[in-house]
């Protein structure tokens, strides 16, 4: 019979070595922020940025690049990575030659990129392209830190499949088997597993990112499906049913976790209760996605606005508030093997949510990055 205090002790060992667990779990997930548009600026401001990023402890960054811009892409990532940065790098796949393109309407839909619609996607180009990509990264001696194929493909700025005007609606599962515009978005997405597929096969074959996290796209947080909340002209699709459609028709085979985006509401800064909706929110987003001893996620984007731009910064401590209030939800999700990712938006590159403002890193910069 084991005596009372050794079944105690026992106990407060393995709670013990459980929380160190944890706790260790949380600060290996990876972490990072997005540096939007590198190519906006030149050379000499490009590494004044990564340089001030360095000096903030910055490890991770992601952003995305085209072909067509890959030499000066390349560049980049050689700098970052001169800089002792790693790169989540967004991948687009390649188009059949002579595919319609949508064009780009920012009076009447602004945020509706232009381009070809993923179901004119071309696996072939895409594999060649993907082969040569990673072998110049090998060449260079650059590992990156993760690969993503296109972003927020779950919306019409982003899928051309989508039609414009749209009917104001998000799509459900059953409206990708069934409904006119489901249908064609639906075929969007089958073309775009073609494509994941071979850039899998080509991340199999690199020498040195062989072993890097492949994410899917990245998803908006819709999860009501019918008609969006506010009224809008165009259509998206929820989270459950793309990731069920997806799923069904074979991704998980095929990346490492899973990947969201998410932009709380940041009202009422310090209320318990505001703060209690954001974690109820980020919870219900992220648990029927990111699942324990199954596939976890990575959050790729996620940030509040600042409503003002004037220097110097007023609104950073309500700023500041509402980033303390998601690192707390997002450090349960970690200490639950939920969460193997999380990179906020952004570092620089969008005034409305950039951590450096009025000449440096905000307070809120430190909460961003501090350890789960």
């Amino acid at each position: 019979m084991t005596h009372p205090w050794r079944r105690h002790c026992l106990a407060a060992l393995i709670l013990t070595l459980a929380t160190l667990a944890s706790t260790t779990h949380a600060q290996d997930i990876v972490r990072g922020v997005n540096f939007v548009h590198p190519l906006q600026f030149d050379a000499a401001t490009q590494e004044a940025k990564l340089s001030e990023l360095q000096a903030n402890g910055v490890r991770v960054i992601r952003f995305g690049m085209y072909a067509q811009d890959e030499e000066k892409n390349l560049t980049f990532i050689q700098r970052a990575h001169d800089h002792q940065i790693a790169v989540a790098l967004i991948l687009h796949g390649l188009y059949t030659p002579g595919a319609p393109i949508r064009p780009f309407q920012p009076k009447t839909f602004p945020g509706m990129w232009p381009g070809p619609p993923l179901s004119a996607l071309d696996p072939a180009l895409s594999a060649r392209y993907f082969q040569d990509l990673l072998a110049k990264l090998d060449q260079h001696g650059i590992a990156l830190a993760g690969l993503e194929l296109e972003n927020e493909i779950n919306m019409a700025g982003n899928d051309p499949d989508f039609r414009l005007p749209g009917e104001g609606r998000v799509l459900g599962l059953a409206d990708l088997a069934n409904d006119p515009e489901g249908r064609q978005v639906a075929a969007g997405y089958l073309q775009y597993l073609k494509v994941l597929t071979v850039l899998k096969q080509a991340r199999d074959q690199s020498r040195l990112n062989r072993h890097t996290p492949l994410l899917p796209t990245s998803l908006v947080d819709i999860e009501q499906e019918g008609p969006w909340p506010t009224p809008k002209p165009y259509d998206g699709v929820s989270v459950g049913a793309f990731m069920a459609f997806m799923r069904a028709h074979g991704l998980d085979p095929l990346v490492d976790a899973y990947n969201l985006h998410t932009y709380p509401w940041g009202d009422h800064p310090g209320d318990p209760a505001a703060a209690i909706h954001r974690i109820r929110r980020l919870r219900a987003l992220a648990d029927p996605v990111c699942t324990p001893g199954g596939k976890p996620c990575w959050v790729t984007e996620w940030g509040f606005t600042y409503m003002s731009r004037a220097c110097p910064v007023t609104e950073d401590d309500a700023h500041a508030l509402v980033v303390q209030d998601m690192m707390t939800g997002f450090g349960q999700l970690a200490r639950e093997g939920r969460l193997t990712g999380l990179i906020y938006y952004a570092w620089t590159g969008d005034p409305q949510f950039d951590l450096t403002r009025c000449g440096g890193p905000t307070p809120s910069s430190r909460l961003a990055l501090a350890p789960l």
